[in-house]
């Protein structure tokens, strides 16, 4: 039988485990990358495992998160972590050199290789043929210091699609179609590949536009084939070296096959509040438009920001519309200024903005108050434009640039198309914003900089058989990251203070959740379905810790943030029978028995002392991430073994 693309990847890389059902691997990692809103708690975790360099073929640390420098505590993070990057090996992307993704996908990522990276969206140079995964920082630190990165042996999906996309209909209206059929639920422990007749018919950056908002998926990563488009995309970024053909079998399995005529797509827009609440746009054509945001590691290519051009030449963005426009990398922003492109915007009334993610993290542009926002990004979370009843619209570069001129929500179709973009045959390459690392003669004596606002990591409590705490948070299906652990420009400069972002845990669920997790000795909290979906900033597991959590109970989990919970030492428990969760109230007194047997046998059972109510529990984890457990998390466990 003929393997798929990701089955030759994994077989490639596999250091541990079977290709099989229901069994763990574990795959050496070739690439990482971390950002700075988890960067700096990724590199203070290397530091605590006591490996002085890098053992990955290549570790970028990229700074494209928390750029907007209001106080001392991102610069003071930049400086620590340019410092530390130095020292062990790792290359530094300065701030404005670009968004992580994009700046990869140009410079970095590889056909064929292992990438992981501390942001839920590095699946994005799986446009490029990389087995790229987002993961927690902690797994990206152990990942860097040579250890194998573990996930579930993932079943196989291919979307399989054909035609070729009409004028005016992009690589966004792809992705948003998979998500409308899939859901936001539908690839968890799943691999989506792309194939088909139609996959010849997209460029890389179209391609990472889709496997980068394969996240949104729940996805363990996307991927498409490396072929002649991908080889004329490297050989223009002056890397035709790193090609190397990549495809699946013919006689190759999967587990689900979906498929999409790409000449039958009409512009689609994912509705308030969510990525996968997917609506034609010409549904909604008597929206008004208060804000249009262009950019983000989905949409701010080349080819992106030369359509929006394209269709802003020579006219006015519309006297109630604010639109802000951020190129992905300075590589797109030159190119944008030495041909006239961004002229274009700048005479259409855009505001352009810093090469990085701005407004997609919350770090500015938030819309006025009950605004429209369109959005070219992969998250419209309630609250996460930094407005709380702002709707926000993901939507096409195509439909974005249309609508910012007419005011309202326009089908890109019903006006004259833009001239289509042809792709460089070659791309000014200028790689001197990113710094190399000290030398094996020099490293010893980089000294490590840190300012007063990097805190300690907290500790993991020993685990016991018997837990008999109160449930202090009950929430419902879909949480996200956000949810846990907002994002915004008031908190992300804190990402390296646990202590101080403790203070803002689930402020948006239930306000007095802080407070009385530090009154008390020690609690659960009980959630829904899908539980942590979203972002891979494992904050939203150790400010959890630092408050007190010992275990979380849900009806199911995100794979990142499961991994993330057992990680630092967290119980992630799921209910047996769904409608279990019904039984549990906040303030109940929640009894767990038969835990250290529990998480290797796989069940745990909970008594709610309050009402009497007898509740069976799984504790679905491997054999490896329970004795993660009983460590106390993965950076005692990776201690251990080290010694």
């Amino acid at each position: 039988m003929g393997q798929t693309i990701a089955q030759k990847i994994i077989a490639a890389h596999l250091v541990d485990g079977k290709m099989e059902p229901g069994c763990e691997v574990g795959l050496r990692i070739d690439q990482t990358l971390t950002q700075d809103a988890t960067g700096t708690m990724a590199y203070l975790e290397y530091e605590a495992m006591g490996i002085p360099r890098v053992r990955t073929e290549l570790s970028v640390a990229y700074i494209d998160h928390n750029t907007l420098q209001s106080g001392f505590m991102n610069a003071d993070d930049h400086r620590f972590i340019r410092t530390i990057a130095k020292k062990i090996g790792v290359r530094y992307s300065r701030p404005g050199n670009g968004i992580c993704h994009q700046v990869h996908l140009e410079r970095f990522a590889k056909p064929g290789k292992t990438l992981i990276g501390s942001d839920s969206h590095t699946p994005t140079a799986g446009g490029i043929g990389s087995l790229a995964m987002g993961a927690g920082g902690l797994d990206v630190a152990v990942a860097m210091g040579g250890g194998a990165y573990y996930i579930p042996y993932p079943k196989a999906t291919l979307v399989k699609l054909s035609g070729a996309l009409r004028p005016m209909v992009s690589a966004k209206d792809v992705i948003l179609e998979v998500l409308r059929v899939m859901s936001v639920k539908g690839g968890v422990g799943k691999i989506v590949e792309y194939g088909g007749e139609g996959v010849k018919n997209l460029t890389v950056p179209q391609r990472a536009t889709i496997t980068n908002m394969g996240a949104e998926l729940g996805a363990t990563t996307s991927i498409f084939p490396s072929d002649e488009v991908t080889h004329a995309f490297l050989k223009a970024q002056g890397r035709e070296e790193d090609y190397m053909p990549l495809a699946a079998d013919a006689d190759a399995v999967y587990d689900e096959v979906i498929e999409i005529d790409l000449s039958a797509l009409e512009p689609l827009a994912a509705c308030p509040h969510s990525p996968d609440n997917v609506k034609p746009v010409r549904s909604l054509s008597m929206t008004k438009v208060d804000q249009v945001c262009i950019g983000s590691c989905t949409n701010s290519s080349y080819a992106d920001l030369m359509t929006v051009a394209e269709i802003l030449k020579g006219k006015t963005v519309s006297p109630e519309v604010s639109l802000a426009i951020a190129p992905g990398s300075r590589q797109v922003l030159a190119m944008l200024s030495a041909n006239g492109a961004l002229t274009a915007l700048l005479d259409a009334g855009a505001r352009i903005l810093e090469s990085a993610c701005g407004p997609c993290i919350g770090m500015g542009q938030s819309p006025n108050s009950a605004g429209v926002s369109l959005r070219t990004f992969n998250r419209n979370f309630e609250g996460r434009s930094g407005t709380r009843d702002a709707g926000v619209y993901l939507v096409s570069p195509e439909t974005a640039a249309v609508s910012c001129l007419t005011g309202y929500i326009t089908d890109p179709t019903s006006v004259p198309a833009a001239a289509p973009v042809a792709m460089p045959e070659a791309f000014p390459i200028n790689d001197n914003m990113v710094d190399l690392p000290a030398s094996e003669d020099e490293y010893e004596s980089v000294e490590v900089l840190r300012g007063p606002n990097i805190k300690p990591l907290p500790v993991a409590q020993p685990l016991t058989d018997t837990m008999e705490l109160p449930c202090l948070l009950k929430v419902g299906d879909n949480i996200t990251t956000d949810h846990i652990m907002p994002a915004g420009s008031k908190i992300l400069p804190y990402r390296s203070n646990i202590p101080h972002l403790a203070n803002y845990c689930f402020e948006v669920c239930d306000p007095e959740f802080p407070a009385r997790a530090m009154a008390a000795e020690g609690g659960f909290i009980v959630g829904g379905a899908n539980y942590g979906q979203g972002s891979s900033r494992e904050h939203a597991a150790l400010v959890p810790l630092y408050l007190g959590i010992r275990a979380v109970v849900t009806v199911s989990f995100a794979r990142i943030h499961k991994a993330n919970l057992v990680n630092a030492g967290i119980l992630p428990l799921e209910f047996e029978n769904a409608a279990d969760y019904e039984k549990i109230s906040l303030g109940d007194t929640l009894e767990l028995s038969g835990v250290i047997a529990g998480i290797e046998n796989g069940a745990v059972t909970l008594t709610n002392k309050t009402t009497g109510c007898v509740i069976p529990l799984r504790c679905d984890i491997s054999a490896r991430q329970a004795q993660i457990i009983r460590a106390g998390g993965l950076l005692n466990y990776t201690r251990e073994k080290n010694r």
